[in-house]
């Protein structure tokens, strides 16, 4: 499955926002974006006046990078959203926000959505008893998720919930002793708190 395997420190320093693509260590005095690194690459073109067309672009990749996703899987994501009833944008951030990975992240099984993605597809994961190894996985209402009864799988999910700072969504029930979850109902936009406008992301689109 593609992915990126660069160094992620240096997608925050592009967008020039923390993508807490690193978990806890994000928080710490050593991020780039803490001594403050500049952006990759010569700097003279960082210094230029963004165009409508840049605006768009960079709040298209910093979606991306958020949820760890590549360019093919994003524009298939956006087509779907665009044929659902509401509004293109909220519906695109509601499919992205139901994927497994997304999911095991915000429940605290793993720190980051990376390494959320990796524990989905190393087998760590049930979803209603059946063992689910694919990231993008669409949950529904009522899917019950868990951290399988397995090797190092609850211990790994154990020290990730302890370190965890953020809370859980209101639209997960969470039971820690039993590493479990329920989908008590999809998020609504209230529930989702991600540093993009949408509708910039929306506007790129609508042009292809």
């Amino acid at each position: 499955m593609a992915r990126y395997l660069g160094p992620v420190c240096r997608l925050c320093r592009r967008e020039q926002t923390k993508l807490f693509l690193k978990g806890a260590k994000c928080t710490m005095s050593k991020c780039p974006l803490e001594k403050g690194r500049k952006p990759p690459g010569p700097q003279r073109y960082h210094r230029r006046k963004i165009s409508d067309y840049g605006l768009q672009l960079r709040e298209k990749q910093k979606l991306k990078r958020i949820y760890c996703i590549l360019e093919k899987q994003f524009r298939n994501y956006f087509k779907l959203a665009s044929r659902q009833k509401g509004v293109t944008g909220e519906n695109l951030l509601r499919i992205l926000n139901i994927r497994l990975d997304n999911v095991v992240h915000r429940l605290g099984f793993a720190p980051a959505i990376r390494t959320a993605r990796q524990f989905v597809r190393h087998g760590h994961i049930k979803v209603n008893g059946r063992r689910v190894d694919y990231p993008g996985y669409q949950v529904k209402m009522g899917d019950v998720i868990e951290v399988r009864d397995r090797g190092t799988s609850r211990q790994r999910a154990a020290e990730s919930l302890e370190s965890r700072t953020q809370e859980i969504p209101e639209w997960l029930d969470l039971n820690k002793n039993q590493f479990r979850a329920r989908v008590i109902r999809m998020p609504e936009m209230e529930d989702i708190n991600v540093p993009v406008d949408i509708s910039l992301v929306v506007g790129l689109y609508s042009k292809y």
